[in-house]
Formats: C-alpha cells, structure tokens, sequence
C-alpha cells in the first residue's frame, strides 16, 4: 500500500499539541486593515483552538499528526 500524504496546506496552517488538541491562527489579519478597529487586530493576535466540529477533517488533512 502507498503511503498516506499530508496535505501541505493543512501542515502549514495546523500544529498538533501533546495533548491532541490542534491549534490554529486568527484570521481577518491580513489585508484591508485600515478599517478593523485598533482593538480587533489587538484580538487577532496568537492562535486558538479548532472546534471539535473541525476536529474529524482536520485529523483526516494531518493523518500522521
């Protein structure tokens, strides 16, 4: 059997935490930022957590993850 691949597009944008839980970054951070508040950019900042409606596709993009 052939090996399963990752998809690259999921690799870049994902990152699996020991604990399984897979983080993300904000979007709505990179163009047309002139009209977002000073306060929402502030918001956008860091990563967060994928919700667990997400959770089944995202394993499936990541199977060795």
């Amino acid at each position: 059997m052939p090996k399963m691949k990752t998809k690259s597009g999921a690799a870049k944008r994902f990152k699996v935490r020991g604990s399984g839980s897979v983080k993300r970054s904000m979007a709505f951070k990179r163009h047309i930022l002139t009209k977002k508040t000073t306060k929402n950019k502030r918001q956008l900042r860091g990563t967060t957590e994928i919700h667990s409606t997400n959770m089944a596709s995202v394993k499936a993009m990541l199977p060795y993850a």
